[in-house]
């Protein structure tokens, strides 16, 4: 029986901890699994992968002084892949087993005899460089600390100011060991740790009631979470709840928006990211299909997709297929320069992977997603852009938002907006939303900041049914004739 010849890419350290922690409990080792990897080969399977996980996780609810809920879980499993052509055959399992993986791969093998039996050559890859540390941050510090950093946020968050009613404060971590292994001989290991805190504020004034969040993390420990954390994130809850009491309905109409910088790159995300991505692209279901070498945006717009970003909630050092992640520039200077790719789509379109391939968890087949994707920063002072709008609206922070992939259109709501009249912020404006067209919005952009920003590190991206950890930024943005729709 053939076996796969395995290039190791990882550090040893990783590699070390992911097969003690999910290959030696089963008695499993590499050559056996390169064994089990080379019996795909030979029943005619062009590409497989089998990938192993170990994920911890916990969650701390803190409301009205007391700790209302608290949550912990450990999920271990195997998924096994197999690929001809663009048919995928997969199987999973919550068993790390000799017998479970031999059950999956003979599931999977049956792709073999109905699709192509050649096999399709791939490069082995080199390692991505450590981009976090590897430490549980479950770990990282006492449970009774945990509490402490609850309390001691709604502490910070009920002193601001005495309208306060509530606060509500979420505490989070997880920390997942991968290794995945390739019928063209990679070998990738990671050790992932990520938190994140969440502040939700409510104030009350002469019977008004309004609400204000923030929330922030990365891939570290609780440690991370000072003092100046935990103000900055209290603070921005509350002051935001505050400033919403005086807000007023929200115009209708179409006008410019500007928006900021950092969170409103969900606009970006959402209304344009989506349709960078490779699968949409080949399947010829995105408003950007076969566009390459066009110009998709306006001059001086150039966004990427840059999974390399030190401690950043959407960094990998390496995807979820074992490809390393890199800064991957989709749109430059308003000419589309490339799409998103997973190892699927990269070699069904003949181009190369991009380290975009993820998924939820080993129960999920891998698919181009998103890492840390925003727009590079332009020469315009912010306050001059604001400065150049006589009546528009200036967008500081969005909640949610939906977006059709195959045309590009969006809807998403403003949780924290100003009215701009005659250059100036004049009041703020509650219940707007913003409505437009993705592509068509990128060649509206007029202006642009010299403040780019990334988020706090708390955007979750949704696609098909699977959730991932990403990041978003931007610049502040003056973008011309956008619909607004509002209350007043």
């Amino acid at each position: 029986m053939p076996s796969v010849p395995m290039s190791v890419s990882m550090p040893d350290s990783s590699l070390a901890t992911a097969q003690s922690l999910l290959l030696a409990p089963a008695g499993l080792s590499l050559d056996q699994l390169s064994d089990t990897l080379g019996t795909l080969v030979r029943r005619g399977v062009a590409f497989a992968d089998l990938y192993f996980e170990h994920h911890r996780s916990e969650s701390w609810v803190l409301e009205e002084g007391i700790v209302k809920s608290g949550s912990f879980g450990i999920e271990a499993g195997v998924g096994v892949r197999a690929v001809n052509g663009e048919q995928t055959a997969f199987a999973y399992s919550g068993d790390i087993g000799r017998q479970s993986i031999i059950e999956a791969v003979n599931t999977v093998a049956a792709i073999g005899r109905m699709g192509q039996s050649a096999a399709v050559p791939m490069a082995a890859r080199a390692s991505g460089r450590p981009l976090y540390g590897a430490a549980d941050p479950l770990a990282s510090i006492s449970d009774e600390a945990k509490i402490a950093l609850l309390q001691e946020t709604e502490r910070i968050a009920r002193a601001r100011d005495p309208r306060v009613t509530q606060v509500v404060v979420n505490l989070a971590a997880e920390h997942v060991v991968m290794l995945v292994l390739r019928s063209d001989g990679v070998v990738a290991a990671d050790l992932r740790p990520l938190v994140r805190l969440s502040v939700s504020a409510i104030v009350e004034r002469d019977g008004r009631r309004e609400q204000g969040r923030s929330g922030g993390g990365g891939r570290y420990g609780y440690e991370r979470l000072d003092q100046a954390f935990l103000t900055r994130r209290a603070h921005e809850a509350v002051d935001m709840a505050l400033l919403n009491l005086d807000a007023r309905p929200a115009p209708a109409g179409v006008m410019p928006v500007v928006c900021g910088p950092g969170w409103p790159g969900v606009l970006l995300h959402e209304a344009v990211g989506h349709g960078l991505e490779g699968d949409f692209n080949r399947k010829g279901s995105s408003a950007f299909t076969g566009r390459i070498g066009e110009r998709v945006a306006a001059p001086g717009v150039t966004v990427l997709d840059d999974g390399t970003l030190p401690d950043r909630r959407g960094s990998l050092t390496v995807d979820d297929e074992g490809t390393p992640t890199q800064a991957t520039v989709l749109i430059e200077d308003g000419i589309l320069k490339g799409y998103m790719q997973d190892t699927l789509n990269a070699r069904l379109m003949g181009v190369a992977a991009t380290g975009n391939g993820r998924r939820e968890s080993y129960a999920h087949l891998p698919m181009p997603r998103m890492t840390n994707t925003y727009m590079l920063a332009g020469a315009h002072d912010p306050e001059e852009i604001i400065a150049s709008v006589d009546n528009g609206i200036y967008a500081v922070n969005f909640g949610g938002g939906q977006v059709d992939i195959t045309n590009g259109k969006f809807v998403f709501t403003m949780d924290e907006a100003w009215k701009i009249e005659n250059g100036r912020l004049a009041y703020p404006v509650k219940g707007a939303t913003l409505i437009g067209n993705g592509p068509d919005a990128l060649t509206r952009v007029t202006m642009i900041g010299r403040d780019m920003r990334l988020d706090e590190g708390v955007g979750t991206c949704g696609k098909e049914g699977q959730s991932v950890p990403v990041g978003i930024g931007q610049p502040t943005l003056r973008i011309e004739g956008l619909t607004v729709g509002g209350t007043a």
